[in-house]
């Protein structure tokens, strides 16, 4: 399989929103004429904290391209899998990020602090396609979970040596400078991130002539939902050297569910309020599994109490991503981002909430990739 040139990574925690982030994507064409890939992600850990199965991701996703009479390529991500979890995704899904950063060494030379992830990667890549078929999948490898990021000399060896394990990575995950947290901005030296973005890009071309790799090879930007000051960076960067990219989202739409529950009608303004509620009283719980990709300051967190005052539009400011907006409220929009397991676990309100307000939040979904996100980038 291969995947074009750009692609987007509209992750879904509860199976609702495909319609409405595919209906972004299509409407993002028309407005600037970009083509996206529609790449439908869930992790091993967001799946196992709602207690969902990748092959609802896959009805999901068949079921938005059927509904819109969608006939371009679409794909199902098994995002950020190893070998002990692997085998879970294999009926579902036809993409696959090998995440390896976890066999990545601390210090020493590039090959102790690097191949043994990249071996790590070969399992993995070899266990999938004994059991799919080599040409029914597309390739990434994920090494952006870590402290440092990779220089471009690391990146070349790390290429290389994912050629040599014959692996036909189509997309490349590396650690860039700067905090990448969850659902806000990108936190760091613009001007650092564009100069390794771009030796990036130009690293990656190098290899793919050098080493035979796949010549659509292409950089994959986690997380990247909500990263609007380096939208700009990238999108013109892309352009410059003709290069394609993959951006993956997948909070920023449980995020935007929240936000067009909050302006929907009272009860389900209850429904947002009692879920922050109960967030708050459980946060080192819901932060310990994100703690490398979160910063929530504890005394920027409003009471209940003065949450359970605050009426539609204030709610709905205070956690919308807008850096404009005097109520908006990084932490606050953290935290909520790392609670959709109590959503989850108020089930039974949570999603008849979801069907009974499916237009109020289609908005906020299709205006946030498509005005936010794909515009920042083309527009």
């Amino acid at each position: 399989m291969k995947i074009s040139k750009y692609s987007f990574g509209i992750g879904d925690r509860f199976v609702h929103e495909g319609v409405n982030q595919l209906k972004a994507l299509i409407e993002a064409e028309k407005r600037f004429g970009v083509h996206f890939t529609p790449v439908w992600n869930k992790s091993n850990r967001e799946h196992t904290i709602i207690g969902t199965e990748p092959a609802s991701t896959r009805a999901e996703a068949d079921a938005a391209v059927k509904a819109l009479g969608y006939t371009d390529q679409y794909f199902c991500d098994a995002d950020h899998i190893g070998l002990g979890n692997v085998d879970r995704f294999m009926d579902a899904c036809d993409f696959f990020t090998l995440d390896v950063a976890d066999f990545i060494g601390r210090s020493g030379s590039l090959e102790d602090r690097y191949l043994t992830a990249v071996k790590e990667a070969g399992r993995i890549y070899r266990h999938i396609a004994e059991r799919k078929g080599a040409d029914s999948f597309v390739t990434e490898v994920s090494m952006d979970e870590v402290e440092v990021a990779q220089k471009p000399d690391e990146i070349r060896f790390i290429l290389k040596a994912l050629a040599d394990e014959e692996i036909p990575l189509q997309t490349f995950a590396p650690k860039f400078t700067g905090r990448f947290n969850k659902g806000v901005d990108y936190e760091g030296d613009l001007a650092v991130f564009e100069k390794e973005f771009e030796e990036d890009l130009l690293v990656i071309e190098e290899a793919v002539k050098a080493y035979g790799l796949p010549e659509n090879l292409k950089l994959s930007i986690h997380s990247g939902s909500d990263k609007f000051s380096i939208y700009p960076i990238m999108g013109r960067l892309i352009r410059k050297y003709d290069k394609g990219i993959h951006i993956k989202t997948a909070g920023t739409t449980w995020l935007e569910e929240i936000i067009g529950l909050s302006l929907a009608d009272p009860d389900a303004l209850r429904l947002a309020k009692d879920i922050y509620r109960i967030a708050l009283t459980r946060m080192d719980e819901l932060t310990v599994p994100y703690a490398a990709v979160i910063d929530v300051d504890k005394a920027k967190l409003p009471a209940p109490g003065v949450v359970d005052g605050w009426d539609a539009q204030t709610f709905a400011k205070t956690l919308r991503h807008d850096e404009k907006e005097p109520l908006y409220n990084p932490s606050f929009r953290q935290l909520i981002h790392v609670s959709f397991k109590v959503a989850a676990e108020l089930k039974d309100r949570y999603y008849p909430a979801l069907e009974r307000h499916v237009d109020v939040i289609g908005r906020e979904i299709t205006d946030n990739l498509c005005d936010r996100h794909v515009a920042l980038l083309f527009g």
